[in-house]
């Protein structure tokens, strides 16, 4: 199967533009301090990459060994499942059965199989059917359906071992043997070929779960040349050897160690987790192991799946947690993803939070840490403060008796539970505001507002990710005095964003000016006679920030709502005599179609030029946030905005992950920089997408021009008549003018009496 590689070489120059600049050769092998790694050899732990980077191309393809040397660390391992062929090839492909990861139920329709694997009838198509000259044209696809198939077609072929070997030329070399016992009852022997390929092809390590196996080739390998390392399974399943469970036999390291020099568990035995999928104590097993003087390698790592909510859907963090948590650090971890735990290797282990940043990057919080709690309650924003934020932000929000809060939405349904609570009654419609119903700040006093149960916001839902329930309703809103005071007292902020939207129509329908509250809250405060903390006011709307242009203290922030490509000069000199700085969303610097990143725009370096600072929303940690360019790894998506498109600031709902990558060792170092911490090539991986599997084309984000920035000045505020306390289910319902229904109707019968009385006159 040689001709893959001419395949392969066409794709290697699209791959290469994945990460810019030099690959430079830093190995995570000795690239700390080796007294600080409590590996069992002192050095730092191995990234062994599952079928290569798998989680982006079908395992096992070329292309996806290919990209794991591109983008990991030169030390990396690649890991080849083995399967024979009916003529004793070995081949690398991640499963028994062939269909589960290729085209081959296309290609031989009709010759289906069905075999006893462990016991059970398994239907199938399977590589003991099938000559390698058979396999010639079958195509590698990906196996993993939450995964893009968009590379599908391509024409990855299936790579023999030797071929694997011979075309990548891998730093190192994992054969993980899953199979034995079934081979052997189709006459094939995986032991002849394991030896028989090891004359020709350095193998480091060669891994299988079955005790007999690795018996059999024990002395016919050289620990200091080949590792042979027993693989756990899940601990009540039944190991044919010993006829005893992998738990059972995880009590009895001392056994393993007469056959193996290392064991491979799945990364919960090590961190357990319980059945709401957070973090239970560590186990001993790595200590217990490197007593024994075993090498401990967990499985089971990939960005894109749901892991343990103390990670905050940050796969880095994870990493973190097996290799730099004081008390163990694994050998080495099997991932599909192999970019990240590089990465988490040479760039982000062993240093705290008092590690000095080198990224000049501003990190600004988008309702608190609200990826970990309610947005806007007092505990988002403890958490953000925490987590190393520069600025937390408040939108501010009115309610009915004028009292300045936080919270996300004008539309208290949006974070509360106001639609379930005694308040259902007063939903109404305002277009002004949002299409549909809500119920609205402004139709609740201050007192009512507290009695409301905050709820964590779910994004991300659909595709069934959800955010720390445990405390999905933890946290109390805060008046902005209180959250003005919290920061005062917050010795690690830089300064607060305020965010006033709505303006217009609460000072023209509900007699309320939203501004003026906003103003008078930050000098009761004291904000206006210091310069600790630096003030940000952000706005989509031009009026506000022009009333507030006289405050010469603050740094005014203009929103832009809209994807957009550009901005003509006179938009952005229109937008410099009312802002300091400027807010875009992802999109308009990356755009995207399908979750694909298509280029790059040069809108932030033209703000720049008008020296208007850029800030970048909304990151968040969730993989189906991120475009697939990102490789599913929030860090990588900051890097790629930062070192590539050079923004100032990020706007997060995770704010830990961003203040941490600031802190990595990995960047400034010009073209010694390692390629994961390179920004991914805007585009890279578009033009390898199947031809007919391309995305619609999309017509292009607009230009944003001087109308879409240019508002008339802020209405005066319009007095309201009072109104009684809402009272739950006794309030009126509103209309769209903020005016209770039973007014109206009252108002309009009088008018009506009036005219049959002029009438009758």
């Amino acid at each position: 199967m040689c001709n893959t590689r001419a395949l392969g070489l066409l794709l290697v120059s699209a791959l290469v533009v994945l990460h810019c600049g030099v690959i430079a050769q830093v190995s995570a092998q000795g690239s700390n301090a080796t007294s600080r790694w409590q590996t069992l050899t002192g050095d730092p732990p191995f990234v062994v990459a599952r079928g290569g980077f798998s989680g982006i191309f079908p395992d096992s393809s070329f292309v996806a060994y290919r990209l794991t040397l591109i983008t990991s660390a030169p030390s990396v391992i690649l890991w080849c499942d083995v399967q024979l062929t009916k003529d004793e090839a070995g081949i690398c492909f991640p499963d028994l059965k062939l269909d589960n990861a290729s085209n081959i139920a296309q290609v031989f329709k009709t010759q289906q199989k069905n075999y006893l694997v462990n016991g059970v009838p398994t239907p199938g198509w399977f590589s003991i059917d099938y000559t390698l000259n058979d396999l010639s044209n079958i195509i590698l696809n990906q196996g993993v359906y939450s995964r893009t198939d968009k590379f599908d077609g391509n024409g990855f072929q299936i790579l023999t071992v030797q071929d694997m070997a011979r075309q990548i030329k891998p730093p190192g070399l994992w054969l993980n043997i899953q199979h034995d016992a079934f081979y052997a009852q189709h006459n094939l022997s995986m032991r002849s070929f394991v030896l028989s390929v090891s004359r020709s092809v350095v193998v480091n390590y060669i891994s299988s779960p079955d005790v007999n196996f690795l018996r059999s080739i024990a002395a016919r390998f050289r620990p200091s040349m080949t590792k042979l390392v027993f693989r756990f399974l899940g601990k009540s399943e039944i190991e044919p050897t010993t006829n005893q469970t992998y738990g059972s036999l995880l009590k009895n390291l001392t056994f393993i160690k007469t056959f193996a020099s290392g064991i491979l568990v799945p990364k919960d035995y090590i961190w357990p987790v319980d059945e709401s999928l957070y973090l239970l104590p560590h186990t001993t097993i790595v200590l217990d192991a490197h007593k024994e003087r075993l090498e401990v390698f967990a499985s089971n790592f990939a960005n894109d799946i749901p892991i343990s909510f103390n990670y905050s859907y940050d796969p880095l963090t994870e990493y973190l947690s097996f290799i730099d948590n004081g008390d163990f650090s694994v050998d080495g971890v099997l991932s599909d993803f192999p970019l990240t735990p590089s990465a988490a290797v040479d760039c982000f282990a062993h240093h705290g939070k008092n590690a000095s940043k080198s990224a000049n990057l501003l990190v600004i919080s988008k309702n608190g840490a609200s990826g970990d709690y309610p947005s806007c309650t007092n505990l988002a924003y403890q958490k953000a403060i925490s987590d190393g934020v520069d600025f937390i932000d408040c939108p501010v929000q009115m309610s009915k008796d004028g009292v300045p809060f936080c919270l996300s939405f004008i539309n208290l349904i949006n974070s509360t539970n106001a639609a379930q609570s005694k308040f259902n009654s007063i939903t109404t419609t305002i277009p002004e505001i949002m299409a549909g119903s809500g119920i609205f700040s402004f139709s609740l006093i201050w007192d009512e507002i507290q009695t409301l149960i905050p709820q964590i916001s779910n994004p991300y839902f659909k595709f069934k990710l959800f955010r720390n329930p445990k405390n999905k309703n933890a946290g109390k809103f805060m008046k902005l005095s209180d959250f003005l005071e919290m920061a005062k007292n917050a010795n690690s902020l830089s300064g607060v964003l305020i965010s006033i939207e709505n303006a217009v129509y609460l000072a023209e329908k509900q007699g309320m000016s939203v501004t003026d509250s906003v103003i008078e809250a930050l000098g009761n405060a004291g904000y206006n006679n210091q310069t600790a903390l630096k003030v940000m006011i952000q706005s989509t709307d031009s009026s506000v920030l022009m009333k507030l242009r006289e405050k010469n203290n603050y740094e005014l922030v203009y929103k832009v709502e809209e994807n957009i490509r550009d901005a003509l000069n006179q938009t952005i000199a229109d937008i410099k005599k009312f802002a300091d700085s400027v807010v875009l969303s992802k999109e308009s610097v990356y755009p995207q179609n399908s979750a694909f990143i298509t280029g790059a725009t040069d809108i932030v370096q033209r703000l720049q030029s008008f020296k208007l600072p850029v800030y970048v929303e909304t990151f968040r940690n969730e993989f189906v946030s991120q475009a697939w360019d990102f490789f599913s790894d929030p860090t990588v998506e900051i890097n790629s905005y930062y070192e590539g498109a050079g923004i100032d600031g990020v706007i997060t709902e995770f704010p830990m992950t961003a203040a941490r990558y600031r802190r990595n060792r990995c960047l400034k170092r010009g073209d010694k920089t390692p390629p994961y911490m390179n920004p991914v090539q805007p585009g890279g991986l578009f033009p390898l997408i199947t031809p007919e599997y391309l995305p619609p084309a999309e017509a292009p984000n607009p230009i944003l021009t001087e109308a879409d920035v240019t508002e008339p000045p802020l209405p005066p505020v319009t007095p309201v008549p009072s109104t009684s306390p809402s009272n739950g289910s006794a309030a009126p319902a509103t209309q769209p003018n903020g005016q209770p229904k039973v007014a109206t109707g009252i108002f309009l019968s009088t008018m009506a009496m009036l005219l049959i009385t002029l009438l009758l006159l």
